[in-house]
């Protein structure tokens, strides 16, 4: 998998160099068909049946070992979850987290992955958060973009824009519960070791999709792990 090429400002975001609403869904909707294209090529991609948006599933895209590692730093470093423009803890989400930056062995390796995944260059990317789910503890249903209409949209304009694509590993498997629903594009998957979710926020024209909500189920027995991934318009700055 040499000779790979990233996608970076000229393809990415060439077309949102202006900021009118319609150049910057026009280099959303862009690089969008680059990455599919991208995702479709990846060992173990499949595209999933999903009514009105795009959702695919990456087999076997971590090895246990990395998943067993990724768990490690999450639990050392864990705390309450937060929630884009909410209070510090909010009962919309009650899972931990943690942030996982490079430097680590097992994040290391896995932003290599996510690189060749999508072809987008590191500095689209967030940075990587790991979430410890226990019995009873969920993500209720949300959208993983950004809603332009509230009042934390501006802060978010000058660190990346818009989230276009969210990717989700999950590291783990619990004794019961904790799926991932898609309830709106009538999806359902059950957490597996290794393997990854990854899906557009955006519909086809580069405006935010409705259709991609989607929520944590409760944990009814184990816990549950995962890693996620979202990714900006523009290169992030946090």
């Amino acid at each position: 998998m040499t000779n790979i090429k990233t996608l970076g400002a000229n393809s990415y975001a060439r077309s949102t160099d202006r900021r009118d609403g319609q150049s910057e869904t026009l280099g959303r909707a862009n690089s969008a068909e680059q990455v599919r294209d991208r995702i479709l090529c990846y060992p173990g991609a499949v595209r999933m049946p999903a009514n009105g948006m795009e959702l695919y599933i990456v087999r076997d895209f971590l090895t246990l070992d990395e998943c067993a590692a990724v768990i490690a730093l999450i639990e050392a470093n864990r705390v309450p979850s937060p929630v884009v423009g909410d209070a510090p803890v909010s009962p919309h989400r009650t899972s931990e987290t943690c942030y996982l930056y490079p430097g680590q062995a097992p994040v290391t390796a896995v932003e290599t992955k996510l690189d060749l995944l999508t072809g987008l260059e590191p500095r689209y990317g967030e940075a990587l958060q790991g979430q410890r789910y226990a019995v009873g503890q969920e993500f209720k249903p949300h959208h993983d973009y950004f809603d332009t209409e509230q009042p934390y949209w501006l802060d978010q304009v000058t660190m990346g824009g818009q989230r276009t694509w969210s990717a989700m590993t999950f590291l783990n498997e619990p004794e019961a519960g904790g799926r991932t629903n898609y309830p709106t594009a009538g999806v359902m998957i059950a957490p597996k070791a290794g393997n990854l979710v990854i899906w557009n926020n955006m519909d086809e024209y580069g405006t935010p999709n409705l259709g991609s909500l989607h929520q944590g189920m409760p944990v009814e027995q184990g816990v549950k792990y995962v890693l996620t991934k979202w990714y900006r318009e523009r290169p992030w700055c946090q």
